[in-house]
């Protein structure tokens, strides 16, 4: 692995260790066993190397529907995967969730975390098309549609991360919930 992978995974580590705070340049090349300046010769700064972060997590989710796409499964049930997939890793992941899908500033500067973001938003609206194909949502625009989804997944997250959403209390799940949304568009 080259020393910019390292310490991209360095990073993501401490991310999920301690959240945002606890990436600093110097604690990344610590945890990555290299010189504590190595880092400042692969990132101009520190938001670089968290939107590195979050362009390595984006190429990964890509990949995943990607592949969730050129599944064998009925479009519906891919597209629920692939929001699985989404739930799982808020879940997983929050602080590097979090950084990825709640940072826009560190996106708007940085054309590579663009480009990512672009080609794994261009992966679910290729799924929404597939289930619009098999009219399993209705014939609205694809990016509306997305939009729609992502915004309830992500607001669901949110309310499960803050503690509001619990199955004790009789909630359903981020996953129920998902599902009965994309059933109520199909409908």
């Amino acid at each position: 692995m080259s020393t910019r992978n390292t310490l991209i995974q360095a990073a993501a580590n401490l991310l999920d260790e301690g959240g945002e705070q606890a990436v600093t340049l110097r604690a990344v090349g610590h945890a990555a066993g290299v010189s504590h300046n190595a880092p400042y010769k692969h990132f101009t700064n520190r938001d670089a190397l968290l939107a590195a972060v979050a362009a390595a997590d984006l190429e990964t989710l890509t990949t995943n529907f990607a592949d969730i796409r050129g599944s064998e499964q009925a479009p519906k049930v891919k597209l629920l995967t692939a929001i699985g997939a989404l739930i799982a890793f808020s879940r997983l992941r929050p602080s590097r969730y979090r950084l990825v899908f709640g940072a826009p500033t560190l996106a708007q500067k940085n054309p590579d975390l663009q480009a990512c973001s672009s080609a794994c938003l261009a992966e679910i609206m290729a799924l929404v098309d597939e289930c619009k194909c098999a009219k399993a949502l209705p014939n609205a625009p694809t990016k509306s549609l997305a939009s729609l989804l992502l915004a309830a997944m992500h607001g669901l997250v949110l309310l499960e991360a803050q503690g509001q959403l619990h199955a004790e209390k009789g909630l359903p799940t981020i996953e129920e919930n998902m599902a009965l949304l994309v059933s109520l568009f199909s409908r």
